[in-house]
C-alpha cells in the first residue's frame, strides 16, 4: 500500500463535497446567509460552468480572517462538535470554500463596515491566497468561480448536453425560491447570460413570498395553517391547498412546489411527504390525482439538540430524534385540515353509514335486518343522541350490536326493543275455553297487525301460502359473487364484501348484465304463473284432525250474525249474583246537543281570534320527547332541538371570543384588507380614547365580539397611517385575515350594524358547535316547568316562522288532527283491515 498524495486527496474530498453546479450556489447562498445579507445577486455564464458569482451585501470578511477563509476546516460558525446541539446557522463544517478551490478557480471580494475599501483576492486550490488588489465593490462578499470542474472531465462532460444544463438552471431556479419563501426580506436575482431569468423583491410577510414566487393563481388556493406541540416542543406553520380544491390547481407532476423547511432549511424528508401526499390524495378518488405532488409550504420548528444535519454533504438530508413525534404533529394538523381520511379509506358518507350499523345494504337482506334499519332510521333523533351518547367515543362494536345492546333507552338504561303495534281487540276473549287450551299457546294472533311496508316486504302471502319474491338481476349476481369474495376474502368485513360485490356489479360487462337480467325475467315470469295458479285453487285445504284446525275450522263456519253473540258469550266473566244496588236518585234535565253546537258556534264566531298557542299534554318516558297540543293537531316536541337553537342564537348575538396576543403583529394594509375601501371601513369603526403615544385600540364590538384586537398609529396621512392586529382568538381554527376581511364585507356591503350580522363563517361554525355541545350536557329527563319555559322562550325569541335547529330538524313533528265532527271521530275508529 501507498499513501495518496494531499493533491489526489484534496481532489477526491472535494468532488464528494461538490458534486454539482447547485451544490457551488447553495454552499455560497448559505454563507451569505449566516453573514446577515438582506440582498443576494446570482450571475452565471454557460449555466454556470464558465463563471458563477454569488454578490451579497452581508458583514464582510474581517481582514484578519482571509488568509484561512478557504483553507479546509476553517470555520467561524462552530468551536467544537458540542456546537452542533444548538446549530443557528446553515454551515458549519468548515469545508465548502476550500473544495471549490480544489476544482475550480476562485476569487473573492469582501469589506466589512470598518474597512475603508474593498478588497479581492486570488486563491489557489489548496485554498490560499496568491494576490489581492483593491476593488471598487461596497460592502459585503462576492465569491466568483471560473471553470468548474476544469480537473475533472468526466464531471464537466455530463454537462455537455443542453438537457443536462437546463435541468440543471430549473435547479437553481428552485433553490432560489426556496430561500425566498423561508426569507421574505431577502432580495433574489439569477442573471443567466446577462439575462434576467428570475428576481424576488424584499416583501413582508410568508404569503407575500408566495405571491413573489408562485403566483397569485396559485396563492388563492393555499391556507394558513399552524400548529402547535408542547411535549417535545413542535412548531408547525405553513400553507396548504384548500380541502376539496381542484387538483390540477393545487398540486403538479413533480415535488419542486412542495417545499419542505426544518429550522428554517429545505431539506428533502421521505416521511413527510409521504404523509403530506397521502392526506392530500385521499380527497381525489380519480387516479389522475394520485400521482401528483401538492402545492404547499411546510415549516417546521424543532429544538436545535434534536436536529443532525450532518448526514450528506449537501445538507438537504436530516435526521430527527424525535421523528415519530414530528410525523404525528404533522398529522394531527393535516387531519384538522382535511379529514382522518387516508388514500384506502372510504368515503364519509360510507363511513358515517356503517359506524351506525354494519349490516349489508343489499337486495338479498332479511325482513328482519331490514325492520332493524327501519326502526333505528324512524327513531326520533332524541333517542338517537342520548342513548349513543355513551357510545360516543367508542364506537359501535358488532357484538353489541348483533345482541342488540348497542343502543339503550336513556330513561331505563335498558336495551332498545323492537316496536310491536297491535289494535285493540273489540272483544274480550279471557275466558274462552277456545284459549284456554294447550294448543292455543301457538295460535296466530289475529289482532296483530301482520301486513308490512311495500319496500320491506320479502316474502307475498297468497292464500296463506309463503311464496318468495322475484329476484332483481342486482340480487341475483350478488348471490353468486358473494361466495367468490368470501372464497378470495375469508376474513373480510361485511362491510367490505357488500362494497366489494356493488363495485363488481358496476364493472360488470354488457353482455354478463344481459344474462341475469334474462335469469331475472324468468324469475318474474315463474312467480307470476304461480300467482294465478294459487289464486285459482283458493285456501288450502286444513286437515281437521287436530283440535287448533278444529277450532279454527268452526269459527270461519260460524254464521256472521252470531258472531256478536258468541263474542259476549266468551267475554262474559263469571261472577257471582249479587243483590242489586238501589236506585240513586235522579232527576232528567232538558239538553240538546244541536243547541249546545250552536251555542258553541255564536261563541266562537264572537272571539277576535281562534285560540292560539301550545299546550303540554304528556311526555314519552322513552323518547324523551313532549306530546303538546296546537290548536286541532297533535304534535310531538324535541325540546333539546328548541335549547340548541336558543342557544345558539344568544351565543351569535353576545358571546365574545377570547383574543390571544400575537408575538409578531400582523400589519394590515390595502392589500391584506382587498382594497382601501375596507381600510376606510375599519378605520371609521368605534375606537378607545388614544393613548400616550397616539396609539388607539379598536373597542367596535363587531370586531372584539369576533375575537380581533386591531391597534391604530395615526399618521398625517391616509398612507403615514399604521395599522395591525395584536391579539386574536385561538379558540376557532384557522382564524385569519380573510375573516376580518368577511366582517368589513358585511359592514361596507350589507350595512351590517349588528355583532349577529357580522360574524364570519368559521366564528358562525365554532359558535355552533358549542351550542350542540352545552345542549348535549343538559338532563335528558327535563320537568314539565322547564318545557313550558322554553316553549315560552321558543314563542318571545324565535318566533313563529322559525321552528328548526341549526341542523335544519324541526322542533315539532306532527302526530294526528283531533276530529271535530261525529263523523270525523268515527272514521278514525274505524277497525283494521287485515
Amino acid at each position: 500500500m501507498k499513501q495518496l498524495p494531499p493533491d489526489t486527496v484534496r481532489l477526491l474530498s472535494s468532488s464528494q463535497v461538490i458534486t454539482s453546479i447547485v451544490n457551488v450556489l447553495k454552499e455560497l447562498i448559505e454563507n451569505s446567509l449566516d453573514a446577515g445579507a438582506s440582498s443576494i445577486d446570482v450571475k452565471l455564464e454557460n449555466y454556470g460552468l464558465d463563471r458563477l458569482e454569488v454578490r451579497d451585501n452581508g458583514h464582510g470578511i474581517k481582514a484578519a480572517d482571509t488568509p484561512v477563509m478557504a483553507v479546509r476546516h476553517f470555520t467561524s460558525k462552530i468551536c467544537s462538535h458540542d456546537d452542533l446541539q444548538h446549530l443557528e446557522t446553515y454551515g458549519f463544517r468548515g469545508e465548502a470554500l476550500g473544495s471549490i478551490c480544489a476544482i475550480a478557480e476562485v476569487s473573492v471580494t469582501t469589506k466589512t463596515v470598518a474597512d475603508d475599501i474593498s478588497t479581492q483576492y486570488m486563491l489557489n486550490f489548496t485554498g490560499e491566497i496568491v494576490s489581492q488588489k483593491p476593488s471598487h465593490l461596497g460592502q459585503g462578499t462576492t465569491v466568483s468561480v471560473l471553470k468548474l470542474f476544469k480537473n475533472l472531465p468526466v464531471r464537466r462532460q455530463y454537462y455537455s448536453s443542453t438537457k443536462k444544463c437546463k435541468e440543471e438552471l430549473k435547479k437553481a431556479q428552485d433553490l432560489l425560491m426556496a430561500y425566498a419563501i423561508i426569507k421574505p426580506d431577502l432580495r433574489l436575482t439569477l442573471v443567466h447570460n446577462k439575462v434576467v431569468v428570475w428576481q424576488k423583491a424584499k416583501v413582508a410577510d410568508h404569503r407575500s413570498a408566495l405571491l413573489a414566487t408562485l403566483g397569485p393563481s396559485a396563492v388563492a388556493n393555499l391556507l394558513p395553517c399552524h400548529h402547535h406541540q408542547e411535549q417535545p416542543e413542535i412548531f408547525l406553520e405553513g400553507f396548504f391547498p384548500k380541502p376539496g380544491a381542484d387538483y390540477s390547481s393545487t398540486s403538479s407532476s413533480n415535488p419542486d412546489k412542495t417545499f419542505i423547511f426544518v429550522n428554517n432549511r429545505p431539506v428533502h424528508h421521505k416521511d413527510i411527504m409521504k404523509l403530506l401526499r397521502q392526506h392530500y390524495i385521499a380527497q381525489y378518488p380519480d387516479d389522475p390525482a394520485r400521482n401528483r405532488y401538492p402545492t404547499l409550504v411546510l415549516k417546521i420548528s424543532v429544538s436545535p439538540s434534536s436536529l443532525d444535519v450532518n448526514l450528506a454533504p449537501d445538507k438537504t438530508q436530516v435526521l430527527l430524534h424525535e421523528k415519530e413525534a414530528v410525523l404525528t404533529a404533522v398529522e394531527a394538523l393535516l387531519v384538522s385540515l382535511y379529514g382522518y381520511r387516508t388514500s384506502s379509506d372510504p368515503p364519509a358518507d360510507k363511513q358515517l353509514g356503517h359506524e351506525i350499523s354494519p349490516l349489508p345494504s343489499s337486495p338479498l337482506q332479511t325482513d328482519a335486518s331490514r325492520l332493524v334499519i327501519e326502526q333505528s332510521v324512524e327513531m326520533d333523533d332524541s333517542v338517537i343522541n342520548h342513548s349513543a351518547a355513551d357510545k360516543s367515543k367508542d364506537q359501535f362494536l358488532a357484538e353489541d350490536w348483533s345482541r342488540g345492546t348497542a343502543l339503550t333507552d336513556p330513561s331505563s338504561r335498558e336495551p332498545l326493543q323492537p316496536v310491536k303495534i297491535h289494535q285493540p281487540s273489540k272483544h274480550n276473549h279471557s275466558g274462552s275455553d277456545e284459549f284456554k287450551s294447550p294448543s292455543s299457546t301457538n295460535k296466530k294472533m289475529f289482532n296483530a297487525i301482520t301486513e308490512k311496508r311495500a319496500a320491506l316486504t320479502a316474502y307475498d302471502l297468497i292464500s296463506n301460502r309463503a311464496m318468495r319474491a322475484p329476484l332483481s338481476p342486482a340480487a341475483l349476481f350478488e348471490k353468486e359473487a358473494r361466495a367468490e369474495v368470501l372464497r378470495e376474502k375469508p376474513t373480510a368485513s361485511l362491510q367490505d364484501i357488500s362494497g366489494a360485490v356493488h363495485e363488481r356489479w358496476k364493472n360488470l360487462r354488457e353482455e354478463d348484465r344481459k344474462k341475469y337480467e334474462e335469469k331475472a325475467k324468468k324469475h318474474l315470469e315463474h312467480h307470476d304463473q304461480r300467482t294465478k295458479l294459487a289464486s285459482a285453487e283458493g285456501p288450502r285445504e286444513l286437515n281437521v284432525s287436530t283440535p287448533r284446525s278444529h277450532l279454527r275450522n268452526q269459527k270461519r263456519k260460524a254464521p256472521q250474525s252470531n258472531q256478536q253473540l258468541l263474542d259476549e258469550l266468551f267475554s262474559a266473566q263469571p261472577q257471582k249474583k249479587t243483590k242489586s244496588p238501589a236506585p240513586k236518585p235522579s232527576q232528567p234535565l232538558p239538553c240538546s246537543v244541536a243547541a249546545l253546537r250552536l251555542q258553541l258556534q255564536r261563541l266562537s264566531s264572537q272571539s277576535s281570534a281562534a285560540p292560539r298557542g301550545l299546550h303540554l299534554v304528556n311526555r314519552l318516558a322513552s323518547q324523551s320527547a313532549w306530546v303538546i297540543l296546537c290548536g286541532q293537531r297533535l304534535m310531538l316536541l324535541n325540546p333539546f332541538r328548541v335549547e340548541e337553537a336558543l342557544l345558539f342564537k344568544r351565543l351569535l348575538e353576545n358571546n365574545i371570543l377570547p383574543a390571544e396576543s400575537l408575538q409578531n403583529p400582523i400589519q394590515l394594509t390595502d392589500g391584506s384588507l382587498g382594497g382601501a375601501e375596507y381600510t376606510d371601513a375599519l378605520c371609521n369603526m368605534e375606537k378607545q380614547s388614544p393613548e400616550l403615544n397616539g396609539q388607539t385600540v379598536f373597542s367596535d364590538p363587531r370586531l372584539v365580539a369576533n375575537g380581533f384586537k386591531i391597534k391604530l398609529t395615526p399618521g398625517l396621512t391616509s398612507a403615514e397611517r399604521h395599522l395591525e392586529v395584536t391579539a386574536m382568538a385561538d379558540c376557532v381554527p384557522f382564524l385569519g385575515l380573510e375573516d376580518l376581511r368577511e366582517i368589513l364585507t358585511a359592514v361596507l356591503h350589507r350595512k351590517a350594524r349588528t355583532v349577529q350580522e357580522c360574524r364570519p363563517l368559521k366564528v358562525t361554525n365554532y359558535l355552533q358547535g358549542e351550542a350542540v355541545r352545552l345542549v348535549r350536557q343538559l338532563p335528558t329527563n327535563l320537568s314539565r316547568e322547564d318545557v313550558e319555559e322554553t316553549l315560552l322562550r321558543m314563542e318571545q325569541q324565535l318566533g313563529e316562522n322559525n321552528h328548526t335547529c341549526i341542523h335544519g330538524c324541526p322542533f315539532l313533528q306532527h302526530l294526528s288532527d283531533i276530529p271535530s265532527t261525529d263523523q270525523e271521530a268515527k272514521a278514525l275508529l274505524r277497525p283494521l283491515e287485515l
